[in-house]
């Protein structure tokens, strides 16, 4: 039964991925065109000889977008996969399109959201290339702090919503959840590599659809895999009642 979820979300991630290149293409490109643009036309102004290119900008926006879409999408849609048997059966007898649903909102929320508002995207040019790794480090660890906090806030919610009711639990869970990140982006030193004279319209549409790619890939992952799985035969997605098969006690 495991791999029959693994491969569905790998399945379902393929095809969030590609409907986020899709989205990256459509909203993104221009920007990136425009970002390049400004970066050589600086460059000549300071007498930078100009740099070789590799890959061509048109494999680059087109096969190695949907490339890069692809493997992000089946990656991430394996993890999905897991989360999904995990959350199953812990959050009440929802059915499998609410309950992919659901791990899609979080993963949207830990892993696009959070990140976003601290250390959002940006287009070519802006940023050093010795901050590279800082940025990196600084950018992953705050989503591994996101992830932990969607954790132990979900058991939080588990344990008080016994004694004080889901909407009770529900709020207490959101403050955690909130405290702890506000806590986690105050500690978090900034970091903001934006030449003074780069054009604020393009920064900001470059982010947002970075933002709505994300927020597309997620939509995409939880509605895709929700229909993938509701219609694997024998699967009790009610699967913590007491009259469960055994076979899926392990979800």
């Amino acid at each position: 039964m495991v791999g029959q979820l693994l491969w569905r979300g790998m399945l379902a991630g393929l095809i969030a991925g590609l409907f986020a290149a899709g989205i990256a293409f459509v909203a993104g490109e221009g920007s990136v065109d425009r970002a390049i643009a400004f970066e050589s036309a600086a460059a000549r102004a300071a007498g930078e000889p100009e740099e070789p290119e590799i890959v061509s900008r048109e494999v680059q926006r087109s096969v190695g977008l949907a490339t890069a879409g692809a493997l992000y999408g089946v990656g991430l849609g394996g993890f999905f996969a897991l989360a999904f048997a995990f959350v199953n059966g812990r959050v009440g007898r929802l059915e499998p399109r609410a309950v992919a649903a659901l791990v899609a909102l979080a993963g949207f929320l830990v892993m696009g959201l959070a990140p976003w508002f601290k250390y959002p995207p940006n287009p070519p040019s802006v940023g050093q290339p010795d901050t590279i790794g800082l940025r990196t480090q600084l950018y992953f660890g705050l989503v591994v702090w996101s992830a932990l906090t969607a954790i132990v806030a979900s058991l939080v919610y588990g344990r008080a919503a016994a004694r004080i009711g889901g909407w009770g639990a529900g709020l207490l869970a959101v403050a955690l959840a909130l405290v702890s990140y506000a806590v986690a982006a105050a500690v978090l030193p900034p970091i903001n590599e934006v030449p003074e004279n780069f054009p604020a319209d393009l920064l900001w549409r470059f982010r947002v659809a970075s933002l709505g790619a994300q927020a597309g890939f997620w939509a995409a992952l939880g509605l895709a895999y929700g229909a993938l799985v509701a219609r694997l035969p024998g699967f009790d997605f009610a699967s913590r009642r007491a009259d469960a098969p055994a076979r899926y006690a392990a979800f």
